[in-house]
Order: C-alpha cells, then sequence, then structure tokens
C-alpha cells in the first residue's frame, strides 16, 4: 500500500525530523554511558591533572555509578519510546494497521544501528576521550533528573531487600585492587606483562593484606648478643657477623634488653679504649648496655604496609616482634618488606645461600619446607593458596591433619607433595610436582 502524497504534509516532515533528532539522543545516550563506564578513572585522573575541565567533571560524576547509570538510562529511555510512539504514529498513518509492524521493524533497525552500536563501538575505542566531551551534558542531565532517579534508586532497593539483596556502596572502592590484580595477570598471560613487574606490582598491593609474622625471621634463626659476655667475646662476635644491627639479651634470650649498632658499639669501643694508642686492657670495664638502644616491638599481627609507614616516620629499620602475650616471635626489618616488592636484596655481606629450589633428574623440585609459600609461587609462577599457611611445610600439616614422616605422599591443590626429609616435628625438605 502506497501513502497518498497529501498525507506527506508538514506534520509529516516534522514528525520525520522529531524521530531523528530523538534518535540522536538516543545515540548520545547510549555513547556516553559506555564513554562513561569503560574510561579509565586512571586516565582520566591524569587528564585532569594536567588542567582538562572534560576529565575533571567526568571524574566526579562517576564517583556515584548509580545516579550516573540511572540518570543516563532514564534519558535514553525517554527518547527511545517517544522516537517508538511517533514513528508508530506516522506509519500508521501512512499505511493503516500494517504501520505497526513496520514501524516496529524500522526503528529497530535505526535504534541497533545508529543509538547502540554505532556509538557504543566509537565510546569503547575512544572512551577517555568521548568521557571528557559528553561529562559537561551528562552533568547537566544527572542534575536534571536527579530527584527521579533518587526515588527509583530507593524504590529498587527496597525491592531487592525484600529478595535479601544488600546493596554495598563501596563495593567498587574494594574492587579496585582485585581489577588491577586481575589486568596484570591477564597481560601476563598475554606476554604483555613481564613476570618481574607483575611481582613487583602485586606485591606492593599485597601489603595491606599481610602480617609481619608472615616474612619475620623466626626467633630461633636470630644472632643476639648476650649482656654478660666478656667485651672482646662481644667485639669478636659483632665483628663476625654479617648483620649490622643485634638483639642484646640478658639472663635468657627472651629478655631482650637493647639493640646495638654495630658502629656505635665500634665507636664506643674505640674511645673505651683510648683511641690509637690506647690500652686494650681498658675494655673490660666496657657495659654494652649503655650502647644498645632501647628494643621497638610490634605485634605479630601488625600489617606489612603500617609497619614500613611506621619505619620511615620513626626512622628506623629494624623491630622486634612478639606474640599477644609479649614473648619474642621473631625480628622484622624495612629490608625484609622492601623484598616483598622488589624481590630478594643482596649486598657484598649477605651469606650466599644455596638455591632454595632445586629441580631432579625426573622433572620434581626439591624445595625447603620453610620457604614461604609467597616465595614459592614467585619463583615457580605457582598458584598455591597462603591463607592457611605461611610455609610450604605448613601447608603440608594443615591440609593433612598430621605430622607426617619422611615418604609419605600427599596430592592436594593440584600438586604432588612427598615428604624428604625432617628434623624432630618439622617438615625441613619436600619434593614437588605439579599433577
Amino acid at each position: 500500500m502506497e501513502p497518498s502524497s497529501s498525507l506527506i504534509d508538514g506534520a509529516f516532515w516534522v514528525t520525520t525530523g522529531a524521530i531523528l533528532l530523538l534518535l540522536v539522543l538516543s545515540g548520545f545516550f547510549s555513547g556516553s554511558e559506555t564513554a562513561l563506564t569503560a574510561s579509565s578513572r586512571g586516565k582520566l585522573r591524569a587528564q585532569a591533572d594536567k588542567g582538562s575541565r572534560g576529565a575533571q567533571k567526568a571524574l566526579e560524576i562517576t564517583d556515584d555509578n548509580e545516579r550516573l547509570i540511572g540518570s543516563v538510562l532514564l534519558g535514553n529511555n525517554l527518547v527511545n519510546i517517544l522516537a517508538a510512539s511517533l514513528a508508530t504514529a506516522l506509519f500508521t498513518r501512512l499505511f493503516g494497521e500494517s504501520g505497526v509492524a513496520l514501524a516496529t521493524l524500522v526503528m529497530t533497525l535505526l535504534v541497533l544501528i545508529f543509538a547502540e552500536v554505532l556509538p557504543k563501538t566509537y565510546a569503547i575505542t575512544n572512551s577517555e576521550k568521548a568521557a571528557s566531551a559528553v561529562a559537561p551534558i551528562i552533568s547537566v542531565v544527572v542534575t536534571v533528573f536527579s530527584p527521579i532517579v533518587a526515588a527509583v534508586r530507593l524504590l529498587v532497593r527496597g525491592v531487592l531487600r525484600l529478595f535479601g539483596v544488600q546493596i554495598d556502596p563501596d563495593s567498587n572502592i574494594l574492587a579496585v585492587r582485585e581489577e588491577i590484580a586481575g589486568a596484570l595477570q591477564l597481560g601476563h598471560s598475554e606476554g604483555v606483562v613481564q613476570k618481574e613487574d607483575r611481582d613487583r606490582i602485586l606485591g606492593a598491593l599485597d601489603l595491606g593484606d599481610r602480617a609481619v609474622e608472615e616474612i619475620m625471621l623466626h626467633r630461633s634463626n636470630i644472632e643476639m648478643i648476650d649482656a654478660d659476655d666478656a667485651p672482646e667475646a662481644i667485639l669478636q662476635q659483632c665483628l663476625k657477623s654479617p648483620h649490622t644491627r643485634l638483639p642484646v639479651f640478658r639472663d635468657e634470650p627472651e629478655n631482650i634488653v637493647g639493640v646495638v649498632h654495630a658502629k656505635d658499639l665500634f665507636r664506643a669501643m674505640y674511645a673505651q679504649a683510648g683511641g690509637n694508642q690506647g690500652d686494650a686492657n681498658r675494655l673490660k670495664e666496657f657495659d654494652i648496655s649503655k650502647v644498645a638502644n632501647d628494643p621497638y616491638f610490634v605485634p605479630e599481627t601488625t600489617t606489612l604496609d603500617d609497619q614500613m609507614r611506621e619505619f620511615l616516620r620513626m626512622h628506623s629499620h629494624f623491630a622486634l616482634v612478639v606474640d599477644e602475650y609479649g614473648s619474642l616471635r621473631g625480628l622484622i626489618t624495612l629490608e625484609d618488606i622492601l623484598e616483598e616488592i622488589v624481590g630478594e636484596i643482596a649486598d657484598e655481606f649477605d651469606i650466599e645461600e644455596d638455591v632454595p629450589v632445586t629441580r631432579t633428574e625426573d622433572g620434581q623440585f626439591l624445595i625447603e619446607g620453610a620457604m614461604t609459600i609467597r616465595d614459592v609461587n614467585r619463583a615457580m609462577d605457582w598458584s598455591l593458596p597462603d591463607d592457611e599457611a605461611n610455609t610450604l611445610a605448613g601447608l603440608v600439616i594443615h591440609e593433612a591433619q598430621m605430622i607426617p614422616v619422611i615418604g609419605q605422599v600427599f596430592s592436594f591443590h593440584g600438586f604432588r607433595f612427598e615428604v624428604t626429609a625432617k628434623d624432630g616435628n618439622r617438615v625441613t625438605e619436600l619434593k614437588i610436582r605439579p599433577l
């Protein structure tokens, strides 16, 4: 059925123009929603710092994504419904009852191509640029529609609450770390991000989730100075030690009375002896407690992030770790925390240690039981869980729910674990193979 020429009048062209304008507005709303939600806040922040007002406005309106999306969707639905209604009225006038089906077909194609796919494709390709451009206009839209959106938000939250669903307003903030970690893992798997770069960034992000007890040097491995030792023995011990700072105890190792710095000790002993022309016998009167600094104790549950801030604030690099009863658990240094980010830091005074991971001829790996799970994962690019245990030995004992014996084999988390060496109840070596 051909439309009559008498029906194509001024009203026809006004309606057609209104439909086209509404399609443009629909495309604007669709593209704006995609650009503002897909753009990187980090990149927008960098542009805003350089003076971009559009980027600054985009950051402001994306602070409340729920209100932003509600306003954009409200505007988009208004123009889409109005455009469809005008098209239906226009096609019904031209083609009669068949105009309803024809209007549905035509508007579906027009909305899909020109109001959805085209603007969203451009917005995804140029998200930050598009977000900066549309932010000032969308800001006005959000302000105008905010009362309606607020009412809709209350209604939606009320309905969701009836079904036991709670909306966390800080969920987007809490997801930032997971988003960064996921992007790093994806980039590493695709060969875009180097393993070392991934480990450094993830190490820095993990500082707030890890406690000092996870990386501290256990008290059984701490080198200490007995305050009651002869000054000559103390001097000899400090000269042989690779460490700059040593805890000083009296009567028993649990009773830490101070921490001595090697330079302070040498200066004090040099002065006590009387300098170059002095008498070494005068060292017998030397009292190390007068040289030692007050010990700095920290709880074992302190996070690495907090402890690093305390080290920087106090201009200190050394702390003794205690449990809830005040008993000595170990020690931690600023270098230990930094190594969680950049990896092992070695200098000319560090004692060379054997390689902690040895590959056997049959393709398995011999690893010390005391090696932390995090270090193993970083060295081998594995993903063993470290929620319940800090070391490989601890993980095996936790999963086995027993103290294993030499030769015992376990399989969990996609790996085969064989106990190859023990010292008392302590598992000292494991043979591991991915399944």
